[in-house]
């Protein structure tokens, strides 16, 4: 089961749909495909040794012990139940979990909500009406909506998450 790493003030909250059965099991979300660990340390969101973000021990004691304390980072995911990929979602399914989300971001106040991946922000908005990048506030966090870090060119997701970086920094 994932523990979810929360903290007031983040500088950056990612927001995830449902976790993979594999980083369920681990307890570190993205741990089954470890990409978007290796884009966070790319864009300098966080800066651990790869063969650290690779050993899955390692890489749990990193988000653990690190992803609030040191990055100032946090992490949750729309919906909490495990699949193998969005396909096994039921329609409705993310409703309380956008209400916990939405509480999540009215009571901690990161500086940036990041949602990974359009199926993310949509589900949360309830509307395909939006394009990557920076979209409306909520209660004063910044919210930007990254391509998911597993399809595609690795650059587009590294630049996407300077951007966030950048921001939430100036903030």
């Amino acid at each position: 089961m994932i523990k979810y790493v929360l903290a007031r003030n983040a500088e950056i909250l990612f927001v995830g749909i449902n976790p993979h059965y594999g980083s369920y099991r681990r307890g570190v979300p993205f741990s089954n495909n470890k990409t978007f660990w290796y884009l966070l340390n790319r864009a300098g969101i966080i800066d651990e040794e790869m063969d650290s973000l690779r050993a899955d021990e390692s890489l749990k004691r990193i988000y653990q012990n690190k992803f609030r304390q040191i990055y100032k980072l946090s992490f949750t995911n729309i919906i909490t139940r495990p699949s193998r990929d969005v396909s096994q979602l039921k329609r409705g399914e993310e409703k309380s979990g956008n209400k916990r989300v939405l509480k999540l971001v009215l009571k901690l106040k990161p500086k940036v909500v990041c949602f990974i991946g359009k199926i993310t922000y949509s589900k949360f908005v309830g509307n395909n009406d939006f394009d990557f990048g920076w979209q409306r506030n909520i209660n004063g966090s910044k919210v930007y909506v990254i391509h998911f870090p597993i399809r595609g060119l690795a650059q587009v997701r590294i630049k996407e998450l300077k951007k966030v970086k950048r921001v939430a920094i100036d903030a």
